[in-house]
């Protein structure tokens, strides 16, 4: 499956809100990164997908677009950030919206989306049917536990039908919110990690993308349903210090990582596991 096996658990946890506490790279407090206008455009990512898809760019299209572009690789979801509002860096790349609201409220901190790249998507899986209309009364279904997952777990089922959610039940739902059961749907609260292993035990699970490929799971081809990219409040998103939105060199990149090479690149690279938000 090409490249999509090497993205590990702490990689995608972008998706899960994982927080660490290491960075690589970022010992560069000093450079003004962001009021430096003239010198290169430093993006702070994690190493896959993020940090990837910027080197794909930096190596292929950067230099025909006049974009002078230096990737920082940080291991933990704090440090990019910090940097971006610390002037540090001028841009990030790992993280989706509602982690970055969380981000800001909890920090005091003022750093804007730009634009959507990507979608690292949930799935539904089974090992005994193919589909939708399998799925029996009184199934159980396996979802992740954690805040985010477990609502987007549950809007991806509210999506296809299974379900139905009570309004306005949001990024916070759980099977209390849910309003419409038709299948009489039993849910059994994992681990994120743990519910691809369940997938023998329940009559289907939903997998964030990243365990599915560990799990040896194609997201393109093995998933009954997953979610879709374009408008998903998870997208990954490039982002940067408000005010930094109308930067030249920021512009350039945003215009690249929506561009159809960068599209092409993750539809080839990462095999489904990974999808284009745009």
């Amino acid at each position: 499956m090409r490249n999509t096996a090497k993205i590990t658990t702490a990689v995608l946890a972008a998706g899960a809100l994982t927080l660490g506490l290491t960075a690589c790279g970022s010992d560069s407090g000093s450079d003004s990164a962001a009021g430096d206008k003239d010198g290169p455009l430093i993006v702070a990512a994690s190493p896959t997908p993020h940090a990837k898809i910027l080197g794909y760019v930096k190596d292929n299209l950067a230099k025909k677009e006049g974009l002078d572009l230096e990737v920082k690789e940080f291991t933990d979801y704090v440090l990019p950030n910090t940097a971006t509002q610390d002037g540090s860096v001028g841009a990030n790349f790992f993280q989706h919206k509602p982690y970055l609201d969380d981000f800001n409220k909890k920090n005091k901190t003022d750093i804007v989306p730009v634009v959507d790249v990507h979608l690292e998507p949930l799935g539904l899986y089974s090992q005994k049917t193919k589909d939708l209309g399998g799925l029996k009364k009184g199934a159980t279904v396996a979802v992740p536990n954690d805040t985010t997952n477990e609502a987007r777990a549950l809007q991806l089922l509210d999506d296809n039908g299974v379900i139905t959610l009570k309004e306005g039940a949001g990024n916070a739902a759980t099977p209390k919110d849910v309003a419409k059961n038709p299948k009489n749907i039993k849910f059994k609260e994992l681990e994120a990690a743990q519910v691809p292993r369940s997938l023998g035990d329940v009559d289907a699970a939903v997998i964030n993308g990243n365990y599915a490929v560990e799990a040896k799971l194609s997201p393109a081809k093995d998933a009954i349903v997953q979610e879709k990219a374009k408008g998903n409040p998870y997208s990954n998103l490039l982002a940067v210090k408000k005010g930094n939105e109308d930067d030249p060199r920021v512009k350039k990149l945003a215009k690249l990582l929506n561009s159809p090479e960068v599209k092409k690149y993750i539809d080839d690279e990462f095999d489904g596991a990974i999808l284009p938000s745009f």
